[in-house]
């Protein structure tokens, strides 16, 4: 299409002599004004027509315009090519002096063929006038984009770099990412890669945020990780003061309970020995990092020891609650069965009311069945309550899954 443009260019300045030939080439000169005029105008619109896909393409990578641009292009080329032969014809007759047959027929042809193609050009980009819009105007503002993320950033960064904050983690880490990121806007043409630096451009922009949050709360790291470390050391008290009732707790469940009821605790009290050491040895380093006038690690180690207590809360629980559930079961069993009973019976009048009999009450009838033969299992000295729970508790999962099933299919007809 350049080269279009340049040969219509390097004959206009002989149009001075169409106007001194003969009459026979007075209308070749009308028809060079208005073929020109055709073309630039064609010319105009698919050039903008096409920056406007290519910064659809790089603005919104999702979005491929270009597979409904290349007809439209096509047409574009052939009206160009059209209009270029037409105009060597025109010039050798004109040089000549020599008399084209249908000439004016032939420009109107492709006047016409010019039109077309811009007609074209307009229904495509009407199509997409929004997107495409947006997407010249974003591309248009990328250089300032990047020259205000680049200050603003360059801002933050002096900051840094003044500030006795610099080598908290959190401002460390921030400066470290932000100093890569724009390594990589450095890297990026914003000629041919406007998308690529704009998304990039937003990220320094983020982490420019991020690193201006950080350094604004580093002032306060000290306070939240003394007051951190406090609570997290008088935590760790009251977990060894519950630590000294998992023993005596985990007796009781051998003495007066079935041995496959305390089975799975069998190494709880190691365990939560083993998380209270490596919380308090957590809370040691972290005191240390306070003394150290480092309290973003001293933050980090507390959570770490938090985490240690959380399990060994956990472990030391799961013993005690244990035999609190046994003995609460074993004083009375019929509780339990009771609670059962009364889920199933629940299920079994909502398989009526929704005429589903047919297709659950069978399955419901086997689960009471079920909950007899588990209640029948608590005999002899040292009744395995712990399978008698565990078993009612899967009959009573089982028919919670067989409501919900019933729950979700169509009623009966009215």
């Amino acid at each position: 299409m350049n080269s279009a443009i340049s040969y219509h260019r390097g004959v206009a300045g002989r149009m001075r002599g169409w106007f001194r030939s003969s009459g026979n080439n007075e209308w070749i000169q009308q028809a060079r004004t208005r073929l020109a005029q055709a073309f630039l105008d064609m010319d105009h619109r698919q050039s903008a027509a096409e920056a406007a896909v290519g910064a659809a393409g790089q603005m919104f990578p999702g979005q491929d315009h270009s597979r409904a641009w290349e007809p439209v292009r096509a047409r574009c080329y052939a009206a160009a090519d059209a209009y270029l032969s037409w105009s060597q014809e025109l010039e050798a007759a004109e040089r000549d002096n020599t008399w084209l047959p249908a000439g004016q027929a032939r420009t109107d042809a492709v006047v016409a063929q010019l039109a077309d193609a811009a007609a074209g050009i307009d229904a495509f980009y009407q199509q997409r006038r929004a997107t495409l819009e947006e997407a010249v105007q974003l591309a248009r503002v990328v250089p300032q984009l990047v020259a205000r993320v680049r200050a603003e950033a360059a801002e933050v960064r002096g900051r840094v770099l003044a500030s006795e904050y610099a080598g908290y983690p959190s401002v460390r880490q921030r400066t470290a990412a932000l100093d890569e990121v724009l390594l990589t806007l450095d890297a990026l043409d914003p000629a041919t890669e406007a998308g690529r630096v704009r998304q990039t451009a937003n990220r320094v922009q983020a982490i420019t945020e991020e690193l201006s949050e950080a350094l604004s709360q580093a002032p306060f790291r000290g306070t939240a990780a003394t007051n951190a470390v406090s609570s997290a050391s008088t935590r760790l008290d009251a977990v060894r003061t519950r630590a000294q009732g998992l023993r005596p707790a985990y007796s009781a469940l051998l003495r007066e309970f079935n041995a496959a009821s305390s089975a799975d605790l069998t190494n709880n009290e190691r365990e939560s020995q083993r998380a209270i050491d490596a919380a308090a040895e957590a809370l040691t380093r972290a005191r240390t990092a306070l003394r150290e006038n480092d309290p973003e690690t001293a933050l980090e180690l507390t959570s770490i020891a938090r985490g240690d207590l959380a399990e060994a809360e956990q472990l030391i629980d799961s013993v005690t609650a244990r035999l609190a559930m046994l003995r609460s079961v074993r004083e009375d069993p019929e509780k339990k069965l009771k609670d059962v009973r009364f889920r199933l019976r629940d299920a079994q009048m909502l398989a009526v009311s929704r005429d589903l009999v047919s297709e659950w009450g069978s399955v419901l009838d086997a689960q009471a069945e079920r909950r007899d033969r588990i209640s029948a299992t608590l005999s002899g000295r040292h009744p395995d309550y712990w399978a008698y729970v565990t078993e009612l508790d899967a009959v009573t999962e089982f028919i919670a899954g067989v409501v919900e099933r019933m729950r979700k299919q169509p009623g009966p007809p009215r």
